[in-house]
């Protein structure tokens, strides 16, 4: 009889470019087998062809709540959820409208929670799995433009943190991944950006600038940050966050320390209003 462990079975959500489709490639080199879920299947079907009887294809707009029930139940088994589809979006709070706010909560904090809520009874019933929760550097920290978007990474970390605490002792990980600047098509074309106003175009104008000019540029390389995420999920003890890149590091570090120095100056007047 073989010790090998029977091979893991992943569902992917957005695996047919950028970051899903390097998962969904790591996932394959390390013996387990993939769930493509996408909005258009035949975006995975070279994929697909090069790995007979190892991907599964699901098509799934996270938005519609009926195909998410309908992809898990095609899944079956799930031991690796990856909440990963997405998209980039560029405005001045004052310049998205409410329509774009809440499309960007749909697909990046709804759509995720939504698949979390409907695999984990499965991993409860077996008492193991994890769930990798695709957020940004912009889960923890937003600069000018970037309201709607950073609203909705951020939203499904907190939800994400809770969601860790409830399940560890069930036997479930819970993984928040916060790339920064990595070559996907985050900054393409396909980046949405907001009616612009003139006032905004030295803040959130620059920020759209800034990243359209980066595509293709940018110091990460998704492959590697497959890898990443697999080696931390394999870990014995697995963190609850794996920022990626030396951009999100120092961005996230920068961040953390502001806020502690905003709660020392601070202190004395929080502390104040104490009976």
């Amino acid at each position: 009889m073989s010790n090998d462990p029977a091979p893991r079975r992943w569902l992917i959500t957005g695996a047919n470019s950028g970051f899903g489709d390097s998962f969904a490639r790591a996932a394959l080199a390390a013996g387990d087998v993939v769930v493509a879920a996408v909005r258009r299947p035949d975006t995975v079907a070279a994929l697909a062809a090069a790995h007979p009887g190892r991907v599964s294809v699901v098509e799934l707009d996270v938005r519609d709540a009926a195909a998410c029930a309908r992809a898990v139940e095609a899944a079956g088994r799930v031991d690796v959820l990856v909440n990963n589809a997405g998209y980039g979006i560029v405005g001045a709070v004052e310049e998205t409208s409410e329509e774009e706010f809440r499309d960007a909560l749909e697909v990046m904090f709804h759509g995720p929670l939504r698949l979390t809520r409907l695999v984990l009874p499965q991993m409860r019933a077996r008492r193991g799995g994890t769930i990798v929760q695709v957020t940004s550097m912009g889960g923890l920290l937003a600069f000018a433009g970037t309201g709607a978007y950073c609203a909705a990474k951020g939203a499904l970390e907190q939800a994400s943190e809770a969601l860790a605490e409830e399940v560890r002792p069930l036997g479930i990980d819970v993984l928040i991944v916060e790339p920064g600047a990595f070559r996907t098509s985050f900054a393409g074309p396909a980046l949405r950006r907001s009616a612009p106003l003139d006032d905004y175009a030295a803040t959130a104008g620059a920020t759209a600038a800034t990243l359209s000019a980066s595509d293709g540029t940018q110091p990460g390389d998704p492959d590697k940050a497959a890898a990443a995420v697999l080696a931390a999920i394999d870990l014995p003890e697995p963190p609850l966050r794996l920022a990626l890149g030396e951009d999100a590091i120092a961005a996230i570090r920068a961040k953390l320390a502001t806020v502690a120095k905003d709660l020392d100056t601070t202190a004395h007047l929080g502390q104040s209003t104490s009976v």
